[in-house]
């Protein structure tokens, strides 16, 4: 019994021996399969695997190295379809240039109906006799070559803010000039034309009255304003006749004694100016002439010769009685007329330039000698 058992468990040892000794000189003489056939290979493995549907990847295979190209959506798919590539016999490296995109979300398909698993077959499965396989090494793994993602493009750089241009404050005005002072001398002879502002009359006017005036036009000299016109001033009256019987005609004799500008009094000197009347002269003559040969014409024509005598002393003495109630004529100085006053003595002025006054401000007058 026990030698039975012992030829039993030999022959099935020497069996297995054989089988795998058998199956190992199969694998050494498989040949590698065709560029055609590979490709088959791989596409038939892409299309197959539900995990990879909606991919977008073109394979080809070439000398047992599979270049993967295409989009895919997820990283994973990416893996999965290098993963089934490199279970396909003959494949010796794959080359993966997928680049992953993602995919716009869409509406999940609904669940696929579940089928029934296949009827058990009656017939029992036959076991299969246990085998002693030889120990062989696993196989190499399939290198996979990725292809790193090309590098996005920056972003452009942002513009840069706009330049806003700083509203610039106004310069500021200059500085006015400084002041200068110029020293004008008013020679003697220098007529100042004076508009007078009052009525002067030889009835009424005395000597030592004073009167009022100002000056009629601008003085200029050296290009610089020295009186301006509107300048007060003030004259005196030296002489004052009135028209009397059988004397002298009137007059009037003024002098320009000061000038006052912008507060400032100044003392001057000037030649005087007469004005006279008409006197009696000649005009009292012809009047008296005159009626003396009115009074002879009556008389002759009255009494004749002796007529004309006393008609003629009779008209003579009309004549002189109408004189003796006429009085000479007056002299009068209406207001507003203009005078010229000429200096005696020159007027030394200092005017001041490049102050902000439209004339020559803070200007100062004094009165010189000629000594």
């Amino acid at each position: 019994m026990d030698a039975h058992r012992l030829i039993h468990t030999t022959r099935t040892t020497v069996f297995a021996l054989s089988f795998a000794m058998l199956l190992a000189g199969c694998k050494g003489t498989t040949t590698a399969p065709d560029d055609a056939t590979l490709n088959a290979k791989v596409a038939s493995s892409l299309a197959a695997d539900q995990n990879l549907s909606g991919q977008t990847i073109q394979a080809s295979a070439a000398a047992g190295v599979v270049t993967l190209n295409g989009t895919v959506t997820s990283d994973t798919a990416r893996d999965i379809a290098t993963s089934d590539v490199t279970q396909i016999a003959g494949v010796k490296t794959v080359v993966d240039n997928l680049v992953v995109q993602s995919a716009p979300a869409v509406a999940a398909p609904p669940p696929a109906a579940k089928t029934a698993p296949p009827p058990a077959s009656s017939a029992k499965a036959r076991k299969p006799t246990p085998m002693v396989a030889a120990a062989t090494p696993p196989p190499a793994p399939v290198p996979v070559v990725r292809t790193p993602p090309a590098a996005l493009p920056s972003p452009p750089p942002p513009p840069p803010p706009p330049v806003v241009a700083k509203a610039q404050a106004p310069a500021p005005p200059p500085a006015p000039p400084a002041p200068v002072v110029h020293n004008i001398t008013l020679s003697a002879g220098t007529v100042i034309p004076v508009r007078i502002t009052q009525t002067l009359d030889s009835a009424t006017t005395k000597a030592g009255d004073k009167f009022t005036g100002e000056i009629a036009t601008d003085l200029i000299d050296d290009g610089l304003v020295v009186l301006p016109q509107g300048t007060p001033v003030t004259g005196h009256v030296d002489e004052a006749q009135d028209a009397t019987h059988y004397k002298g005609s009137a007059l009037l004799t003024l002098s320009l004694i000061a000038i006052d500008r912008k507060g400032t009094h100044i003392e001057v000197s000037t030649q005087p100016y007469t004005k006279q009347g008409e006197g009696r002269g000649k005009n009292t003559a012809e009047k008296v002439g005159g009626g003396t040969a009115l009074g002879a014409i009556l008389g002759g024509i009255i009494g004749g010769g002796k007529g004309a005598a006393i008609g003629a002393v009779a008209g003579a003495g009309a004549g002189a009685g109408a004189n003796t109630v006429t009085r000479g004529q007056q002299v009068q100085i209406p207001s507003e007329s203009v005078v010229r006053f000429q200096l005696l003595d020159p007027i030394l002025i200092h005017v001041t330039t490049g102050a902000n006054t439209p004339e020559n401000s803070n200007s100062s007058l004094g009165r010189r000698s000629d000594q």
